[in-house]
């Protein structure tokens, strides 16, 4: 440490101590709880680990001044940290050097200090080593006299120490005497002198230890346990108030105990909470198991076991109140209503688990809070992404370090009551690996009959889960386990229409970003046709959240133009957009690619909500191969290989040689190569594809089409019917092909879109060719 403080001193951060004194190449243990201190340490930790130790002149001072301190200290390196309960950090640190310390003033949270390094003399080398001699033999009989234990490593290291005024330090910091001596052993800087100092002390301090042995061997032959009972706990007692402890161990406890009584734990399962406080009171209160006692039992007393909240069963407020949070959703705010009418007839039945499936950005989660808020119940969520370990969900066993409960018990800790609504999000991203399967341990959760016992590894009792109600999220059904989706309702929400988008933007999505950028109803106006522009020609999704961010984008640059009195923008309007939001981004699917050979307009249904998908074929010289690209799964490319077969097997009637396909490769491609894609719904339109590169016929660009194709040309029914309407409607799509047994389907399809798009139901590819060739 020499080598880094020079003569001008070494600026770091300081902990003013109280009745205590770190000396130079000794390590000690102490706690720091003051806030300044705690700053102090972390400020240390976070650099060179370095800092001043200086005892205060008066301990009671709690923000002692540069007055209340003594100048002579000990710069000492941070070895070791730990965090306690209540704020408190434990440091094991080695003091390097004494120092005088000035400039201390109080800055960034803490104090600081300048500390320069003193050097030692020597008065008399031969006598301090006589001295020396003396105290190591004197101070193995202070150990003896006092019954003080030290580590095996501690012992070898005091026998091994040859400089006098090392010697001298260490044996200081190892008795019982006032804090004052000390210092004033510390700032003795003639190591001659010092060693005298603690010779003196020693001899003192084992007089005193004899002297107690015989007083404590008298009181101990005549007190009986009462009385030993009481002498202990006000020796624990004066420890906890030399510590600074505000709560002893016994009234710690008696405060678990009242939790204990009041709280609704079942009576079967108290008795074994009693025994962990009795554990707990009698445990050393700086043992390692003694705070993961107190962090089950705070978790334990923590979670609801009775209270419970009460239901709003007006259902008229209700539906209002659903209204006013979103737009449309019909089907949902029936089934809560539903809900709430079986609650009024029938208020001890279980809670439903309903199960909300559509693309991101159509309100699954923001709906979940509206319903909360409805029925007047706690929400807390639980997200459920990317979870691959089952402790997650069940909590791990009190066994392992750092164990904690699982994602249900943290959720109704928040929650706070027993009926709260919790929301399961992201239920379809779950997986599993070898740590377990969390979907598994999902099942006892949310099935009706299990849930009222439902088992957390860390908390080990039983808790009663029958009186939430569940609602969870996902973006596909696809990758649910069969047992957990049978035990959920599911609810599908389809993207919104284009007049829905307009209506969502007026009432809640214009008002929400103005007042989030600060602007007046009069500083940026959002006309009808300024929205539908913005939501045809900016946005492509099934959801609302790109529209939000573009008006979000709006917003932001009308806020510059305010602040700035920027007069080379327009006014925002229909017409001035574009100075805005840069050049339009998605242009009708006519205008994109007009009508061309090869090229059809398929539709197909993702996650994300429905799409249109593009695919190419060409036909060139060659032998008769059938190329596939595009990042195709197993059953596309087997839909491909169909719809050639059925090509081939009508050659005739296109009008074709019966052996064209020898003398021709066709080559079918689907853009954007990088995402995969699958499913069986493509086959009529790789047969259309096809038939129009091997005729030469162009495909009508305004034509989009879905349908599973088998090798007579028979069309065969598709699922996600409504989102790939949707799709096609929001690219311009004038006509749509549907297999004629999804007729049904178009009763999901809103009527504005129906007005807007002319639907032809076909039973076979000849339909197909029929409506799509030009």
């Amino acid at each position: 440490m020499t080598d880094l403080i020079n003569k001008e001193g070494l600026k770091l951060p300081l902990v003013a101590l109280r009745d205590m004194v770190v000396f130079p190449r000794v390590s000690t243990s102490l706690d720091v709880g003051r806030k300044e201190s705690v700053a102090a340490v972390r400020s240390a930790a976070g650099n060179d680990r370095y800092l001043i130790m200086l005892m205060q002149k008066t301990p009671e001072v709690e923000m002692p001044l540069p007055e209340d301190l003594y100048t002579i200290g000990t710069v000492a390196k941070i070895e070791q940290m730990l965090q306690l309960p209540g704020g408190i950090i434990r440091i094991l640190v080695k003091g390097v050097s004494r120092v005088c310390v000035s400039d201390i003033e109080r800055n960034t949270g803490h104090l600081t200090g300048t500390a320069v390094d003193i050097e030692e003399t020597h008065e008399n080398p031969m006598e301090e080593e006589a001295y020396r001699r003396n105290i190591m033999h004197r101070f193995f009989d202070f150990l003896h006299e006092t019954k003080q234990g030290l580590p095996d490593k501690a012992i070898t290291e005091i026998r091994n120490i040859t400089n006098p005024g090392h010697l001298a330090d260490f044996v200081a910091s190892q008795m019982q005497m006032p804090a004052d001596k000390k210092q004033k052993i510390l700032e003795d800087t003639d190591v001659t002198d010092r060693i005298k100092q603690v010779f003196q002390l020693l001899n003192e301090e084992i007089e005193i230890g004899e002297i107690e042995t015989r007083i404590n061997a008298q009181v101990r032959s005549h007190m009986e346990k009462e009385q030993r009972d009481y002498f202990l706990r006000q020796k624990i007692k004066s420890i906890h108030d030399q510590l600074g402890d505000n709560i002893s161990e016994e009234e710690e406890a008696e405060e678990y105990r009242q939790k204990l009584e009041k709280s609704g734990i079942p009576k079967e399962y108290k008795a074994k909470l009693r025994k962990e406080i009795a554990r707990l009171e009698t445990m050393p209160p700086m043992m390692a198991e003694s705070a993961i006692i107190r962090n089950y039992l705070d978790w334990v007393f923590d979670i609801p076991w009775t209270e419970e909240s009460k239901d709003n069963l007006d259902l008229e407020k209700t539906k209002q109140m659903l209204d006013e949070d979103h737009y449309g959703l019909e089907k949902i705010k029936e089934r809560i209503l539903e809900y709430l009418s079986v609650r009024i007839l029938s208020p001890e039945s279980k809670g439903p688990i309903l199960c909300f499936v559509g693309p991101p950005g159509v309100g699954k989660t923001s709906l979940a809070q509206s319903i909360a808020r409805a029925l007047g119940r706690n929400f807390a969520r639980i997200s459920l992404g990317g979870v691959h370990d089952e402790a997650e969900i069940r909590g791990h066993r009190r066994t392992y370090i750092g164990a904690m409960p699982g994602r249900f018990i943290e959720a109704m800790q928040q929650a706070k009551t027993i009926n709260p609504l919790l929301l399961l999000d992201e239920i379809d991203k779950v997986g599993n690996d070898f740590r377990g399967d969390p979907a598994s341990a999902l099942l006892e959760a949310l099935d009706p009959e299990q849930n009222k016992e439902f088992h957390d590894n860390y908390i080990d009792i039983p808790y009663d889960l029958s009186k939430v109600f569940f609602i969870a999220t996902a973006n596909t059904l696809s990758t649910i386990p069969a047992a957990l989706l049978d035990r959920m309702e599911v609810i599908s929400l389809s993207g919104y229409t284009e007049g829905e988008k307009l209506e969502i933007a007026k009432k809640y999505l214009v008002p929400r970003q103005r007042k989030q950028n600060g602007l007046k109803a009069s500083q940026i106006k959002f006309s009808d046709t300024l929205l539908r522009k913005i939501i045809r020609n900016y946005t492509r999704e099934a959801g609302v959240r790109e529209l939000e961010r573009t008006i979000g984008s709006l917003c932001r640059k009308v806020a510059k133009k305010v602040v700035m009195h920027d007069e080379s923008m327009p006014e925002l309007s229909a017409r001035t957009y574009e100075k805005y939001l840069g050049p339009v981004k998605y242009m009708p699917m006519a205008e994109e690619h007009p009508s061309a050979v090869g090229r059809v307009n398929g539709l197909a249904w993702t996650a994300a909500g429905g799409e249109v998908l593009d695919t190419e074929a060409v036909a060139i010289p060659g032998k008769g191969r059938l190329i596939l690209t595009g990042r195709l799964g197993d059953v596309m490319k087997e839909s491909a290989t169909a719809a050639y077969t059925y090509v081939k097997s009508r050659a005739s009637d296109l009008k074709l040689k019966e052996d064209f396909w020898e003398k021709l490769d066709l080559h079918l491609h689907f853009p954007e190569g990088a995402v995969p894609k699958d499913g069986p719904s493509a086959g009529v339109t790789i047969a259309t594809a096809i038939a129009s590169a091997v005729t030469g016929r162009k495909v009508r660009s305004d034509t989009a089409m879905t349908g599973e194709i088998n090798l007579l040309g028979e069309v065969l029914p598709i699922g996600g019917v409504k989102e790939k309407v949707l799709a096609a409607d929001q690219l311009g799509i004038k006509q749509v092909l549907l297999p004629e047994k999804n007729r049904k389907d178009l009763e999901e399809v809103p009527d504005d879109v129906k007005k807007r798009v002319h639907f032809v139901f076909v039973k076979n590819a000849d339909d197909v060719l029929k409506h799509a060739l030009m």
